[in-house]
């Protein structure tokens, strides 16, 4: 059985990353969804709540799983039998960014990195952005998938009483 892993912090989760995690059903048997904690960033939703809303937003998918990861990628997708890694670039900086990681994991573990351009009519969508639109009063319901805005909207309500 091939198991792929799409793995990120989806903080939030947005359409361009169930681009990216349907089209990835076509190169293996399961995709995991792997939602990770990135130690640079501080996220806006709680992880519990990053991993409900990928499961709510994938529950159309039945070979795609969501799962939270601790520790190592590498460590997780051993764990799980992972055959390889997959993961959208939306442009050259994502590809200088996300080489030397796949370089690494490689090197850790012999697991291959799959990279996917980004479907064009998904290749603005960042969660960094969607939750800055979202900070300045915008729209962000045709960026995400349903459910998501409203919680982001929440989360960032709940910024201005820390």
């Amino acid at each position: 059985m091939r198991i792929a892993v799409c793995p990120g912090s989806f903080d939030p989760v947005t359409l361009g990353h169930l681009d990216v995690v349907g089209r990835a059903t076509a190169l293996a048997d399961e995709v995991v969804l792997a939602v990770a904690t990135n130690v640079g960033k501080k996220p806006l939703l709680d992880r519990g709540l990053r991993v409900a809303l990928a499961r709510d937003a994938v529950a159309h998918l039945p070979q795609v799983r969501v799962e939270p990861v601790d520790g190592l990628l590498v460590d997780f997708c051993r764990r799980i039998g992972a055959t390889m890694l997959v993961k959208g670039l939306r442009s050259g900086a994502d590809h200088d960014a996300e080489t030397p990681m796949a370089l690494m994991n490689r090197h850790l573990t012999g697991i291959e990195t799959v990279f996917l351009p980004a479907d064009p009519s998904v290749a603005h969508i960042a969660s960094s952005l969607v939750k800055d639109v979202a900070r300045h009063g915008g729209r962000i319901e045709d960026l995400v998938p349903p459910g998501v805005a409203d919680a982001v909207r929440a989360a960032l309500a709940g910024e201005g009483t820390r």
